[in-house]
């Protein structure tokens, strides 16, 4: 497997009595061409790691390509992975999608891809590429670069914008997600599904599991128990998070990054995981599970 990545990108972290925040000590931080949307948790090389998606775009909005950053927690060290297709010839190419959600299983990490469905790309076996190829699939001027290849596309009959995982009342992960989608009016649904288990089958619908929130700009949504989280963005205001069973989220006092994004339940550290996606104001934020009625003991090691 790679080795990390050194640490001139490293993001800074930052504990204060309400959050743990990490900040991006480079362009990352301001830059118009990258915008971080994606998050989960995972182990990657035996360490638990932080995925965070990005998606690059053009002066037009086109979108250009795309990425992971994994973020070693305890190191704050981080390597970036392009996300990548290959065509029928096997020449590579970016995977041009907005990754407005992942939920990372094992070595499958799927990916929301909007109005394309669900994405899967295999963490097992992570390529390097070099030179022009590098810089193609990465558009940067990177001499080197990792890359995961999708394995497949699951058609979802939602707009797929974003993607979460699932946990029982006791912190055990369950194989599910919830997909939903971003509208402006307050139409956007969220469903729940089966995890696809093997080659072949796609995203089951869970009887019962599509629910209509009325909330506008919907931006994640992930479960606990029989309590939903579901992430609201406001522009450059800070974000608004609801909570409670399916029908009867409630706006909860604990607010968001501003331009929030994708939500993560991490029950090892006991957080609720966010990010903004705005310049100048990108953060990736953990919220203690204290902070927001989850009683859960911490795991044994």
């Amino acid at each position: 497997m790679p080795r990390p990545l050194g640490s001139s990108g490293r993001p800074l972290r930052r504990r204060s009595r309400e959050t743990l925040d990490l900040r991006w000590l480079t362009a990352r931080a301001w830059t118009n061409r990258w915008y971080p949307q994606g998050v989960d948790l995972g182990i990657l090389d035996g360490r638990r790691t932080l995925a965070v998606s990005w998606f690059r775009q053009d002066r037009d909005r086109h979108h250009l390509a795309s990425r992971v950053s994994f973020i070693d927690l305890e190191r704050s060290r981080h390597r970036d992975v392009a996300l990548v297709i290959e065509g029928p010839d096997g020449e590579l190419e970016p995977a041009r999608i907005h990754v407005g959600g992942l939920a990372w299983f094992g070595d499958r990490l799927f990916a929301a891809a909007t109005m394309q469905g669900i994405w899967e790309f295999d963490l097992a076996r992570l390529r390097t590429v070099r030179g022009a190829d590098a810089r193609r699939l990465t558009g940067s001027l990177r001499r080197s670069a990792l890359v995961a290849v999708r394995t497949r596309i699951h058609p979802v009959a939602l707009r797929c914008s974003f993607l979460g995982r699932v946990f029982d009342a006791d912190g055990e992960p369950l194989p599910r997600v919830l997909i939903g989608e971003y509208r402006t009016g307050g139409d956007g649904r969220i469903g729940e599904f089966l995890m696809p288990a093997q080659e072949g089958d796609g995203f089951a619908a869970v009887e019962g599991g599509l629910i209509a929130p009325g909330i506008p700009h919907l931006q994640g949504a992930v479960r606990w128990g029989a309590t939903y989280f579901a992430s609201q963005s406001d522009q450059l205001r800070p974000g608004a998070l609801w909570t409670g069973p399916a029908g009867a989220l409630r706006r909860a006092a604990q607010p968001l990054p501003a331009g929030c994004q994708d939500l993560a339940l991490d029950p090892d550290a006991r957080m609720l995981w966010s990010l903004g996606e705005h310049p100048w104001r990108r953060v990736v934020r953990g919220i203690p599970f204290a902070r927001l009625g989850i009683e859960h003991p911490p795991r044994r090691t």
